[in-house]
């Protein structure tokens, strides 16, 4: 791609900064909860996180269309080939309860291909950013996936539906059947970090099913960057609005993948 990426990169970790602030600010202090499900939070700071991102982007760059997770916002669909995605706040549920697991996320989709990823988690100051054809960094540093080899040693994390007391495509099997091969699972409460983590090295893989757009973007052109591979389930091409992703190092994803692929 042709396109000068730096521009739009500087822009996302700019807002994503921003958004963190507007966090931080209110991190642990009492917050008005609203249900969007029997247990699917949303906070007045994602509200206000998701409004500052949209009226930032919207001056910024006026025709590009925006795709953002509270009440499902899709902006200027379909008449732009530029399309942010925001999660304004993933790990909804960690933050309300004063855990410090959670970030503000941002992507630029142009033509349907992830060319920027952003994520920053203010508490533990963790800026995450990627550039497509220009690597993966965290906090100013070039990062790569692990270098893990032995599935049996390998750290793995994961994450269930909200509606997984009524949905039997909940995870719980897959959890089961990898943990006995593996050196143990986290469940961290936000799938952008999981990824970003991955892409890191801090972690060897992640997989999770019955996801949004929004949930995977930014860390999934974090891996990719960072030398790892992503793929569906079955090791077939990752599809960003299929709702299930596996991603690792490259060197475990064949074990991943004949587990969850049953």
């Amino acid at each position: 791609m042709s396109l000068d990426l730096n521009k739009f990169l500087d822009f996302a970790v700019s807002l994503s900064k921003k958004a963190g602030k507007i966090q931080l600010d209110s991190f642990r202090k009492p917050h008005t909860v609203k249900y969007k499900g029997p247990v699917d939070i949303v906070t007045e700071v994602d509200i206000k996180c998701q409004k500052m991102a949209i009226d930032t982007i919207t001056k910024a760059f006026p025709d590009h269309s925006i795709l953002a997770e509270e009440e499902d916002i899709n902006i200027r669909s379909g008449r732009s080939k530029f399309k942010w995605i925001i999660d304004p706040l993933d790990g909804t549920t960690n933050y309300a309860h004063g855990v410090p697991v959670f970030c503000f996320s941002a992507a630029l989709e142009i033509d349907s291909i992830i060319v920027i990823g952003c994520a920053y988690n203010p508490v533990l100051g963790e800026l995450f950013y990627s550039s497509k054809g220009g690597g993966s960094f965290f906090n100013n540093k070039k990062i790569k996936v692990s270098e893990a080899e032995v599935f049996e040693k390998s750290l793995l994390s994961t994450g269930f539906p909200y509606n997984k007391r009524v949905n039997p495509d909940n995870n719980f099997d897959h959890f089961r059947d990898i943990s006995l091969h593996v050196k143990g699972i986290r469940r961290l409460g936000s799938a952008v970090l999981d990824l970003c983590y991955c892409a890191a090295g801090f972690i060897d893989g992640y997989w999770e099913l019955n996801l949004k757009p929004w949930d995977m973007a930014s860390g999934y052109l974090m891996v990719k960057e960072a030398g790892g591979m992503v793929t569906d389930f079955c090791g077939k091409s990752f599809n960003l609005y299929d709702g299930k992703i596996l991603a690792s190092n490259a060197r475990i994803h064949k074990y991943l993948s004949q587990i969850l692929c049953r």
